[in-house]
């Protein structure tokens, strides 16, 4: 029998042979990235051997994520279902009204530090809030509209039932499952409506004729993982990829921390429309290609200095540089470590295994990272941040530079059409620093309680 992360790792083959033949812009965006990277790592052993050591040097050449939208609760239940057959959960809820877009997502994702090293994959999926759209009589033929289309094929629907039912495929079963699953997120520009009404959906908002007007939930990007964004930034800019103006997210740091994400602009396709006696044809702008770089998990400490220095970013005067502003936040791995600011994952070292059993109980953690009995290195951001979201979002879409808030969020709605509570984010990361911590005292022959209590009593004094 195939497992999650083997049928994952098949299916975000599958899709990105796919998209490449659709896009060829992402195939050159692809072989520009893995060119930076190459000399980066050329230029930077070290950071070549910190990434052997972790298990990331072979990720870097797979796609990170992927990012569809749907239109109605039924099409996100049974992604959620599709997803889970490939070890996928919905983990955190993003608002993305609050910039103008009327959607709320969630991110598909493996969930275990050992199934994101087999593949780390992962689907940014947007369901659109109909209940935005102001205009009743255009909400009803929306929801009409989706209503008489179906996303999945027969075969995939048969599989996804045989495998809820049973609780495995057969290898032969999950290789026709990825091949049919695929099918859900391929273009066909044919739009199932007329150009009347696409021009009406789409002056209403792009998001709205781009979920409703076709056939399915088409990937509008993957994404590829950069070592070193801002060089990739300018290399699009070099050979004419025409990236956004701009990098989202943090800014450059030795250490980055969260996600940085920029995307060459989305060009425009030509597209057929649904017209009784004649055919008509004009075009459509939606796809494109991303590029990531994921930096350290931030605890809630962190989180919150992070939201408090981009609040003042946003609302500096232009003069003030995002780099100005960030300074605030410390650019070093022990001072966030220290002052709590990002989760870390902790390992035993071999001078400290050499020495299992004899280090003190009383120990604290402090002592035995002095010691150099334990290492400490921070765990990997591996969700999204709704402002960078929506950034990447307008500027691939027409017609939504000054896109302005549409509602707050509706997290229990979404819920109820995804059919499960999303998972949150942090207890991830609270979880994989916990455990860490708990199996490394422990091939250090330690208690962890009364690790931590020596540390609340050196905190105190």
């Amino acid at each position: 029998m195939m497992s999650p992360d083997a049928i994952r790792t098949k299916f975000a083959t599958a899709l990105s042979e796919m998209y490449r033949l659709e896009a060829p812009r992402y195939r050159d965006l692809v072989d520009l990235v893995r060119t930076v990277n190459g000399e980066v790592l050329r230029a930077r052993p070290d950071l070549r051997k910190q990434l052997e050591d972790s298990g990331e040097l072979d990720s870097l050449a797979v796609e990170r994520h992927g990012a569809v939208r749907v239109g109605a609760a039924a099409e996100l239940s049974v992604l959620r279902r599709m997803f889970a057959m490939m070890g996928m959960a919905p983990v955190g809820y993003y608002d993305l009204s609050v910039a103008g877009l009327p959607v709320h997502s969630t991110a598909f994702r493996p969930i275990t530090e050992d199934a994101l090293r087999r593949h780390p994959f992962r689907v940014f999926t947007s369901l659109l809030r109909v209940d935005l759209i102001e205009d009743k009589a255009l909400r009803a033929e929306v929801e009409s509209i989706l209503a008489r289309r179906s996303i999945v094929t027969p075969a995939c629907a048969r599989l996804l039932d045989l495998f809820e039912e049973k609780g495995a495929l057969t290898d032969e079963q999950c290789a026709e499952f990825v091949s049919e699953a695929v099918e859900t997120f391929r273009f066909r520009p044919q739009a199932t409506v007329s150009m009347a009404v696409y021009r009406k959906l789409s002056a209403a908002h792009p998001l709205i004729a781009d979920i409703a007007c076709f056939s399915g939930p088409h990937i509008n990007h993957l994404t590829v993982a950069a070592i070193d964004i801002d060089a990739v930034q300018r290399a699009m800019s070099a050979q004419g990829l025409d990236p956004k103006d701009s990098v989202e997210g943090p800014p450059a740091r030795r250490n980055p921390i969260l996600l940085r994400q920029t995307s060459f602009r989305a060009q425009p396709e030509p597209i057929s429309f649904n017209e009784p006696r004649e055919a008509a044809h004009g075009m459509h702008t939606a796809r494109f290609g991303e590029v990531e770089q994921r930096g350290a998990a931030l605890t809630e400490k962190g989180r919150a200095l992070y939201d408090r220095l981009l609040d003042k970013a946003l609302a500096a005067p232009k003069e003030l540089k995002l780099d100005d502003v960030f300074a605030a936040f410390p650019d070093d791995v022990e001072a966030m470590r220290r002052e709590r600011l990002a989760f870390f994952r902790y390992r035993p070292t071999e001078k400290g295994l050499r020495a299992a059993g004899e280090w003190a109980a009383s120990r604290s953690v402090e002592e035995l990272l002095g010691a150099q009995a334990l290492s400490a290195e921070p765990i990997t951001y591996e969700d999204f941040l709704p402002v960078s979201a929506a950034g990447i979002f307008r500027s691939n879409l027409d017609g939504l530079a000054g896109a302005k808030a549409l509602a707050r969020a509706s997290r229990t709605v979404f819920e109820a059409a995804l059919g499960c509570a999303v998972i949150d984010p942090a207890s991830l990361y609270e979880a994989a620093e916990a455990d860490s911590l708990a199996a490394s005292l422990d091939a250090l022959g330690l208690s962890r309680g009364a690790a931590e209590a020596k540390e609340r009593d050196d905190f105190r004094r």
